[in-house]
């Protein structure tokens, strides 16, 4: 894996400013892993995708993650210690390409979701529940009951329920989803830590922070962008203090 400089991280930023999550996920994928076509990346199962990220997350800014969640019972603030290491290690070793299954006398044959499957879901639709939808169905590579095919539509609701857990089973990290306690209230709740938009806010921050050390240096020494990022964080730091001196 290729570790993002400065320069190409920020280009990252900046490419993915007004675009979907599931687009900024590939192409951050798409510099760090440079020897891999775009389209391999993006037809990953989410869950190979994600395992990817929280990997180029860890060579960026280490293992571990701090993220603040609100307690849905007394709206406290928690704040969460998260290790990347941690989550990849419920990674599974292969993902079959077909996964076959049988619920209440129907026999399917699935493939697990991409990041084509969302952004086309997405783009059809705004609300979650219809998008999942959508990705599920994309994803049925066949049905039947018994030897007759069913379409995808009219498959009963307690297969479709089947379905979605079988996916989720077989792509851990599509899905991950953290078991909380508050401590004021004791309230107990799951929430869902997404990778994608995690780091991508981590990016956002970074990149605003970066550009106004570039602001800084270039006033005070007249330096190009390019030169600010091209220095080490410990030298632009040393530069930073020696201005605010």
């Amino acid at each position: 894996m290729h570790v993002l400089s400065a320069v190409e991280l920020l280009d990252v930023w900046e490419y993915g400013l007004y675009r979907p999550q599931a687009q900024r996920a590939v192409e951050l994928l798409a510099v760090a892993y440079p020897e891999t076509s775009r389209d391999s990346l993006a037809a990953l199962s989410i869950g190979q995708r994600d395992a990817k990220l929280l990997t180029l997350r860890e060579e960026l800014w280490g293992s571990r993650m701090a993220a603040l969640v609100v307690c849905p019972g007394c709206r406290d603030q928690l704040e969460l210690a998260l290790d990347t290491r941690e989550m990849l290690s419920e990674a599974p070793a292969q993902q079959p390409n077909e996964i076959p299954l049988n619920i209440a006398g129907f026999s399917v044959i699935f493939r697990l979701p991409t990041s084509l499957d969302v952004a086309e879901a997405a783009s059809r639709a705004s609300d979650p529940e219809t998008c999942r939808s959508l990705i599920l169905h994309r994803c049925l590579l066949s049905s039947q009951q018994g030897d007759a095919p069913v379409d995808s539509d009219e498959l009963p609701p307690e297969v479709i329920t089947e379905l979605a857990k079988a996916m989720a089973e077989a792509d851990p990290l599509a899905d991950i989803q953290l078991a909380l306690s508050c401590p004021s209230c004791e309230q107990k709740w799951r929430a869902a830590f997404d990778i994608v938009s995690f780091l991508w806010t981590e990016i956002e921050v970074w990149a605003w922070r970066i550009l106004t050390d570039v602001h800084t240096l270039a006033r005070a020494y007249g330096w190009r962008e390019r030169d600010v990022l091209n220095l080490s964080p410990t030298r632009r730091q040393f530069y930073l203090e020696m201005v605010g001196a």
